[in-house]
């Protein structure tokens, strides 16, 4: 009898040691897609007049590349469990969709899910920069603080006078006086997903709705803000806020 409950327990230990091996860690990918307003849009939409803003203006989009970094899962005792990469996402170019981040996350259910938009300031300036942002000149000019774009959104509009004319949707640290930059505020941001359930390489579908670089809170008017957009200080926090509402999560596979 004793030799039975032994043999037993050894079993259930290795058991659960087999199970813990085989699917405690686990791959994670970032699949992220775009919409207006709920209609889907890939590089094929571009280089035609074809949405239109909260603002009641026609646009095109050229343009369309923006950074992701610092993947975080928050467990259910508020562990963060950070994947320290980053990516930049070219819709124009139809590259770096789908982002397989490397390093493993214990699979289980995990209170949120988050990576920021652009650089925190830590890896913004990190020394000697990164060579492949370097070489998709992603860079910012030294005058304007330096560091990389967080996304360069370009495009036509049709303008007050029934013409078409370009924007540049650039967004970078908010910085004032170019050429001795100072920062009133850190424009990069927390993007909080919610929570997910992770399993063997699971896949998370993210979605960025264009339309809202436009429209929550400031509704924006292509007329007055076009150009010139990133020594300009409030335009930036502008951005800043209208992006807290730009990507939600669709669904986990």
């Amino acid at each position: 009898m004793k030799k039975t409950a032994y043999l037993i327990v050894i079993s259930l230990l290795i058991f659960a040691c087999e199970s813990e091996s085989t699917t405690t860690q686990t791959n994670v990918s970032l699949n992220f897609t775009h919409t207006w307003n709920g209609t889907t849009v890939t590089n094929s939409d571009f280089n035609t007049i074809k949405f239109t803003n909260e603002n009641g203006e026609q646009l095109s989009i050229e343009r369309l590349r923006y950074l992701i970094s610092d993947i975080t899962f928050t467990s259910s005792n508020n562990e963060n469990l950070e994947l320290n990469a980053y990516n930049l996402i070219d819709v124009t170019n139809n590259q770096n969709l789908i982002f397989n981040p490397t390093g493993t996350i214990p699979s289980g259910t995990y209170n949120n899910v988050s990576f920021t938009f652009g650089f925190d300031n830590e890896d913004n300036y990190v020394d000697g920069g990164y060579p492949d942002l370097n070489s998709a000149s992603f860079n910012v000019p030294g005058m304007l603080g330096g560091g990389y774009h967080y996304m360069q959104f370009d495009g036509k509009f049709i303008n007050n006078l029934n013409e078409e004319q370009g924007f540049n949707y650039h967004a970078i640290r908010a910085v004032d006086n170019p050429g001795n930059p100072t920062f009133p505020k850190d424009t990069f941001f927390r993007v909080n997903l919610g929570p997910v359930i992770i399993g063997n390489e699971t896949i998370l579908h993210i979605e960025m709705n264009i339309a809202e670089w436009f429209k929550t809170p400031n509704t924006w008017d292509l007329n007055e803000l076009n150009q010139m957009l990133m020594p300009n200080s409030a335009a930036q926090i502008m951005m800043f806020e209208n992006g807290q509402n730009v990507f939600s999560l669709k669904s986990v596979n």
